[in-house]
C-alpha cells in the first residue's frame, strides 16, 4: 500500500469515528434532531464537536511527539508520557498551583512545558550513557525514571492535599471537555505540526551525532527544537486532558512497520491512525459502561500494554 493510499484509508476511518462520536452520548442526539431543534444543535457546538476534536487532537500530537522521540533517542520502545516528560508535566503544574495558583493559564502552561523539558533532558542524559548493544534498557530505564518523577509528584500532591487533584493530570479522560475547556490542544497541534518542516533533520539526527555532524546538521539545535514541540505537546495535554499512555508508542511503531522509516512520509498517516485511535478509545469509554464512562487512560494502558507486549516479541516487518 503506498502513502497516498494509507492517508486517504487513514483519512476515511478517522472521518466515520468522528461523525459516529458526534451522536453517542448520554442525551440522545440524532442528525434530524440537529437540523429540526435549535437546543441539539448548541449541544452539538458545546459538547459534542469538542468532544470529537480533542481525542483526534491529542491522539494525533502525542503520535507525532512520540515518533519524533523515537527517532531522537534512538530507541522505538520510548514514547512522552512512558519515560517521564509527561509526569514532569504534572510535577510542573502542581508546584505552579501550590505556589503561585493566581498565574494565567498561559504562565501555567509555559512552567509545565519547562519542567516537561528539563525531565526529557534529563532522560536523554540517562539514554546516552546506557549501552547501544542493549535497546530495551533504555525503555526500562525510562519507565523507572518516569515513575520516580510520578511517585514524586504524588509525594508533593500528598503533602499538600491535592491527592484527588492530581489523579485528573495522571489520567487521561476526555469527559469534562466541552467548548471553552478544550482549545489549548490545537496549539500543542500547531507545535507538532511544524515538525513536519523538520522533518529530514529529525531523520538525520536518527543516525547519530557524529553522523549529523558530518553531514553539515545542527544537532543540538535539531534536538532541543523537538524536545521542545514534546514538552509543548505534553505539556498541554496533560494540563487540558490529563496523561494519554502508549499512543505515541505504538502507533510509530505500527506505521513504520507498514510503510518504512521516512519520516516526512509517514508523519500524515501517524497523526491520523494516532487521532483515530485515541478517538475509538474514547467512544468505547462511552459505550461499555453506559451511561457512565471508562477513562481513556484505563483504555489505552489496557490496549497499550498488549500492543507494546506484541511488538517486543513479534519479529520486524520490513516496509515493500
Amino acid at each position: 500500500m503506498n502513502n497516498r493510499a494509507a492517508i486517504a484509508g487513514a483519512a476515511a476511518g478517522t472521518f466515520v469515528l468522528a461523525a459516529v462520536s458526534l451522536f453517542v452520548g448520554v442525551i440522545d442526539l440524532t442528525p434530524l434532531d440537529v437540523l429540526r431543534d435549535p437546543s441539539a444543535l448548541t449541544l452539538l457546538i458545546d459538547s459534542r464537536f469538542p468532544r470529537t476534536a480533542a481525542p483526534l487532537i491529542a491522539g494525533a500530537s502525542l503520535s507525532i511527539c512520540g515518533l519524533i522521540l523515537q527517532m531522537l533517542v534512538r530507541n522505538r520502545f520510548v514514547e512522552p508520557m512512558t519515560v517521564g516528560t509527561g509526569q514532569g508535566a504534572a510535577l510542573g503544574i502542581l508546584l505552579v498551583t501550590v505556589f503561585a495558583p493566581t498565574l494565567s493559564i498561559f504562565l501555567k502552561m509555559v512552567l509545565a512545558s519547562s519542567t516537561a523539558l528539563l525531565a526529557s533532558l534529563g532522560f536523554l542524559l540517562i539514554a546516552r550513557r546506557l549501552p547501544p548493544t542493549q535497546p530495551l534498557l533504555v525503555p526500562l530505564v525510562g519507565m523507572v525514571y518516569g515513575g520516580i518523577l510520578g511517585a514524586a509528584v504524588t509525594f508533593f500532591a500528598y503533602q499538600a492535599d491535592m491527592l484527588q487533584f492530581i489523579e485528573t493530570w495522571l489520567s487521561g479522560d476526555f469527559s469534562g471537555v466541552m467548548r471553552g475547556r478544550y482549545e489549548l490542544l490545537w496549539i500543542g497541534a500547531m507545535a507538532a505540526g511544524l515538525t513536519y518542516l523538520i522533518a529530514d533533520q529529525i531523520a538525520i539526527v536518527g543516525l547519530g551525532r557524529d553522523a549529523s555532524i558530518n553531514l553539515g546538521l545542527n544537532y543540538n539545535q535539531v534536538m532541543i527544537l523537538g524536545l521542545l514541540v514534546i514538552s509543548i505537546v505534553s505539556a498541554l495535554t496533560v494540563v487540558t486532558v490529563g496523561a494519554i499512555p502508549f499512543v505515541g508508542l505504538i502507533v510509530p511503531n505500527i506505521v513504520s512497520r507498514w510503510f518504512g522509516d521516512n519520516l516526512r512520509a509517514t508523519l500524515p498517516v501517524t497523526a491520523l491512525a494516532g487521532g483515530a485511535l485515541v478517538l475509538l478509545s474514547d467512544i468505547l469509554g462511552r459505550v461499555l459502561r453506559y451511561p457512565f464512562e471508562i477513562p481513556v487512560g484505563t483504555i489505552l494502558g489496557v490496549l497499550g500494554a498488549f500492543a507494546f507486549l506484541w511488538l517486543l516479541y513479534r519479529g520486524p516487518k520490513h516496509a515493500h
